[in-house]
Protein backbone atom coordinates (compact mmCIF):
# COMPACT_ATOMS: atom_id res chain seq x y z
CA UNK A 1 0.00 0.00 0.00
CA UNK A 2 1.05 3.80 -0.73
CA UNK A 3 2.02 5.75 1.75
CA UNK A 4 0.81 9.15 2.84
CA UNK A 5 3.36 11.06 5.08
CA UNK A 6 3.95 7.57 7.07
CA UNK A 7 0.30 6.78 6.70
CA UNK A 8 -1.43 4.31 4.56
CA UNK A 9 -2.67 6.25 1.56
CA UNK A 10 -6.25 6.56 1.21
CA UNK A 11 -6.17 5.78 -2.22
CA UNK A 12 -5.94 2.12 -1.86
CA UNK A 13 -9.37 2.39 -0.30
CA UNK A 14 -11.10 4.10 -2.84
CA UNK A 15 -9.67 7.56 -1.62
CA UNK A 16 -7.48 10.14 -3.52
CA UNK A 17 -5.50 13.56 -1.87
CA UNK A 18 -6.99 16.50 -3.05
CA UNK A 19 -6.48 17.79 -6.73
CA UNK A 20 -4.84 21.12 -5.96
CA UNK A 21 -3.57 23.04 -3.06
CA UNK A 22 -6.60 24.48 -1.04
CA UNK A 23 -6.27 28.16 0.32
CA UNK A 24 -5.62 27.93 3.44
CA UNK A 25 -4.94 30.86 6.41
CA UNK A 26 -1.24 31.14 7.12
CA UNK A 27 -0.04 28.65 10.02
CA UNK A 28 0.30 30.61 13.52
CA UNK A 29 3.78 31.00 14.18
CA UNK A 30 4.13 28.85 18.07
CA UNK A 31 3.59 30.81 20.93
CA UNK A 32 6.78 31.12 23.29
CA UNK A 33 7.37 27.94 25.36
CA UNK A 34 4.58 26.06 23.10
CA UNK A 35 6.80 23.15 21.18
CA UNK A 36 4.94 22.38 17.87
CA UNK A 37 2.58 18.64 18.47
CA UNK A 38 3.75 16.00 16.10
CA UNK A 39 0.38 16.15 14.38
CA UNK A 40 -3.44 15.82 14.45
CA UNK A 41 -5.56 13.86 12.22
CA UNK A 42 -9.31 14.39 11.61
CA UNK A 43 -12.04 12.28 10.19
CA UNK A 44 -15.43 12.15 8.78
CA UNK A 45 -17.47 9.07 10.18
CA UNK A 46 -20.21 8.65 8.24
CA UNK A 47 -19.15 7.75 4.67
CA UNK A 48 -15.74 8.00 5.76
CA UNK A 49 -15.20 5.73 8.92
CA UNK A 50 -17.85 3.90 8.23
CA UNK A 51 -20.73 2.94 5.30
CA UNK A 52 -23.76 5.10 5.03
CA UNK A 53 -25.61 7.17 7.23
CA UNK A 54 -25.25 6.37 11.56
CA UNK A 55 -28.41 9.41 11.86
CA UNK A 56 -30.96 6.90 10.05
CA UNK A 57 -29.63 3.78 11.37
CA UNK A 58 -29.79 5.42 15.13
CA UNK A 59 -33.00 6.26 14.66
CA UNK A 60 -34.12 3.03 13.03
CA UNK A 61 -33.18 1.67 16.35
CA UNK A 62 -35.34 4.12 18.40
CA UNK A 63 -38.81 3.73 16.72
CA UNK A 64 -37.88 0.82 14.09
CA UNK A 65 -36.20 0.56 10.41
CA UNK A 66 -39.41 0.94 8.77
CA UNK A 67 -41.01 3.70 10.11
CA UNK A 68 -37.37 5.94 10.66
CA UNK A 69 -37.59 5.85 6.71
CA UNK A 70 -40.72 7.07 6.70
CA UNK A 71 -39.89 9.61 9.14
CA UNK A 72 -37.10 10.40 6.73
CA UNK A 73 -39.06 10.44 3.60
CA UNK A 74 -41.76 12.77 5.60
CA UNK A 75 -39.03 15.29 6.48
CA UNK A 76 -38.23 15.81 2.91
CA UNK A 77 -41.40 16.68 1.98
CA UNK A 78 -41.91 19.60 4.70
CA UNK A 79 -37.98 20.11 4.75
CA UNK A 80 -38.20 21.17 0.66
CA UNK A 81 -42.14 22.93 1.83
CA UNK A 82 -40.32 25.44 4.48
CA UNK A 83 -37.21 25.54 2.76
CA UNK A 84 -38.75 27.01 -0.80
CA UNK A 85 -40.75 29.19 1.79
CA UNK A 86 -37.38 30.16 3.54
CA UNK A 87 -39.04 28.93 6.98
CA UNK A 88 -36.90 26.20 7.18
CA UNK A 89 -35.34 25.41 10.94
CA UNK A 90 -32.05 25.07 9.40
CA UNK A 91 -29.48 27.09 8.03
CA UNK A 92 -29.74 24.86 4.73
CA UNK A 93 -31.97 22.35 3.35
CA UNK A 94 -30.44 19.27 4.58
CA UNK A 95 -30.52 21.08 7.94
CA UNK A 96 -33.64 21.54 8.16
CA UNK A 97 -34.73 18.13 7.10
CA UNK A 98 -32.52 16.92 9.75
CA UNK A 99 -33.68 19.25 12.43
CA UNK A 100 -37.57 18.08 11.36
CA UNK A 101 -36.64 14.57 11.48
CA UNK A 102 -34.70 15.33 15.29
CA UNK A 103 -37.78 16.62 16.50
CA UNK A 104 -40.40 14.37 15.20
CA UNK A 105 -38.95 11.17 16.29
CA UNK A 106 -36.35 12.42 19.19
CA UNK A 107 -38.46 14.27 21.05
CA UNK A 108 -39.83 12.95 24.49
CA UNK A 109 -36.92 9.75 24.25
CA UNK A 110 -35.19 9.20 27.55
CA UNK A 111 -31.78 9.57 27.53
CA UNK A 112 -31.77 5.82 28.97
CA UNK A 113 -33.04 4.62 25.92
CA UNK A 114 -31.46 6.81 23.94
CA UNK A 115 -28.35 5.09 24.57
CA UNK A 116 -29.52 1.88 24.77
CA UNK A 117 -30.27 2.28 21.20
CA UNK A 118 -26.68 3.15 20.66
CA UNK A 119 -25.47 0.01 21.67
CA UNK A 120 -27.66 -2.45 19.45
CA UNK A 121 -26.30 0.05 16.70
CA UNK A 122 -22.92 -0.56 17.71
CA UNK A 123 -23.60 -4.24 16.16
CA UNK A 124 -24.92 -2.91 12.60
CA UNK A 125 -22.41 -0.85 11.97
CA UNK A 126 -20.05 -1.57 8.37
CA UNK A 127 -16.75 -0.02 9.31
CA UNK A 128 -14.80 0.74 6.06
CA UNK A 129 -11.56 -1.08 7.56
CA UNK A 130 -8.77 0.79 5.20
CA UNK A 131 -9.63 4.18 7.15
CA UNK A 132 -9.85 2.66 10.16
CA UNK A 133 -6.08 1.32 9.68
CA UNK A 134 -5.15 4.93 8.56
CA UNK A 135 -6.94 6.38 11.41
CA UNK A 136 -4.38 3.86 13.89
CA UNK A 137 -1.58 4.55 12.41
CA UNK A 138 -2.09 8.35 13.17
CA UNK A 139 -2.37 7.09 16.69
CA UNK A 140 1.42 5.06 16.71
CA UNK A 141 2.90 8.00 15.09
CA UNK A 142 2.03 9.92 18.37
CA UNK A 143 -0.46 12.35 16.52
CA UNK A 144 -3.80 13.47 17.82
CA UNK A 145 -7.02 12.07 16.38
CA UNK A 146 -10.23 13.66 16.46
CA UNK A 147 -13.90 12.21 14.75
CA UNK A 148 -15.48 15.18 13.24
CA UNK A 149 -19.20 14.45 12.53
CA UNK A 150 -22.65 15.84 11.67
CA UNK A 151 -23.72 12.61 13.97
CA UNK A 152 -25.12 13.35 17.56
CA UNK A 153 -23.03 13.13 20.41
CA UNK A 154 -25.71 11.07 22.42
CA UNK A 155 -24.53 7.81 20.36
CA UNK A 156 -20.89 8.56 18.93
CA UNK A 157 -19.42 7.51 22.14
CA UNK A 158 -20.63 4.12 21.98
CA UNK A 159 -19.65 3.51 18.37
CA UNK A 160 -16.16 5.05 19.15
CA UNK A 161 -15.62 2.28 22.25
CA UNK A 162 -12.81 0.47 21.35
CA UNK A 163 -10.89 3.19 19.14
CA UNK A 164 -7.73 5.50 20.75
CA UNK A 165 -9.48 8.67 19.94
CA UNK A 166 -8.05 12.12 21.53
CA UNK A 167 -11.37 14.03 21.08
CA UNK A 168 -15.03 14.14 19.71
CA UNK A 169 -16.58 17.29 18.07
CA UNK A 170 -20.26 16.11 16.85
CA UNK A 171 -23.58 17.62 16.92
CA UNK A 172 -25.23 18.06 20.21
CA UNK A 173 -28.80 17.22 21.12
CA UNK A 174 -30.35 19.32 23.88
CA UNK A 175 -31.69 17.46 27.02
CA UNK A 176 -34.17 18.45 29.57
CA UNK A 177 -34.36 16.47 33.11
CA UNK A 178 -33.11 13.28 31.56
CA UNK A 179 -34.96 13.44 28.05
CA UNK A 180 -34.34 14.71 24.39
CA UNK A 181 -36.06 17.44 23.50
CA UNK A 182 -35.51 16.92 19.53
CA UNK A 183 -33.57 20.29 19.70
CA UNK A 184 -30.14 21.19 18.99
CA UNK A 185 -27.59 22.32 21.78
CA UNK A 186 -24.88 22.95 19.41
CA UNK A 187 -24.70 23.87 15.66
CA UNK A 188 -24.81 21.23 13.11
CA UNK A 189 -21.91 20.07 12.86
CA UNK A 190 -21.17 19.65 8.87
CA UNK A 191 -20.08 21.54 6.29
CA UNK A 192 -19.01 25.30 7.65
CA UNK A 193 -19.67 24.69 11.10
CA UNK A 194 -17.22 21.68 10.87
CA UNK A 195 -14.81 23.58 9.78
CA UNK A 196 -15.27 26.58 12.08
CA UNK A 197 -14.63 23.94 15.45
CA UNK A 198 -11.97 21.87 14.05
CA UNK A 199 -10.19 25.36 13.46
CA UNK A 200 -10.99 26.64 16.85
CA UNK A 201 -9.93 22.96 18.40
CA UNK A 202 -6.29 23.53 16.14
CA UNK A 203 -6.25 27.19 17.57
CA UNK A 204 -7.03 25.43 21.42
CA UNK A 205 -4.69 22.10 21.21
CA UNK A 206 -2.45 23.38 18.58
CA UNK A 207 0.23 23.96 17.17
CA UNK A 208 0.89 21.41 14.92
CA UNK A 209 3.86 20.51 12.81
CA UNK A 210 0.82 19.22 10.21
CA UNK A 211 -2.48 18.41 9.97
CA UNK A 212 -4.45 15.48 8.18
CA UNK A 213 -8.32 15.63 7.48
CA UNK A 214 -10.42 13.02 5.73
CA UNK A 215 -13.76 13.20 4.80
CA UNK A 216 -16.16 13.16 1.30
CA UNK A 217 -17.22 15.57 -0.90
CA UNK A 218 -19.54 17.95 -0.44
CA UNK A 219 -19.53 18.28 2.94
CA UNK A 220 -16.45 18.28 4.11
CA UNK A 221 -14.89 20.27 1.72
CA UNK A 222 -14.82 23.08 4.05
CA UNK A 223 -13.11 21.47 6.71
CA UNK A 224 -10.34 20.21 4.45
CA UNK A 225 -9.65 23.29 3.02
CA UNK A 226 -8.55 24.23 6.01
CA UNK A 227 -5.87 21.11 6.65
CA UNK A 228 -2.49 20.48 5.36
CA UNK A 229 -3.35 17.05 4.15
CA UNK A 230 -6.80 16.75 2.85
CA UNK A 231 -8.01 13.16 1.51
CA UNK A 232 -11.14 12.65 0.20
CA UNK A 233 -12.64 9.47 0.60
CA UNK A 234 -14.94 7.41 -1.51
CA UNK A 235 -16.77 4.55 -0.43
Amino acid sequence: MRSLNGIPAAEAAGSHSSDRQTDRQTDPLPEPGRTPAPGAAFFDFDGTLIHGDSLLLFIGEVIGRRRAHLAFADALRSGLHRHVRRRGPGVDFPGSVKAIMLKRTLRGLPVADALEAAERLVHRLRWHEPMVETLKAHGREGRRVVVATGALDIYMPALLRGLRIDDLLATGMEVQDGVLTGRLCTGNCVRLDKATRVRAWIERHGPFLQTWGYGNRPSDVPMLSILDNPVFVKI
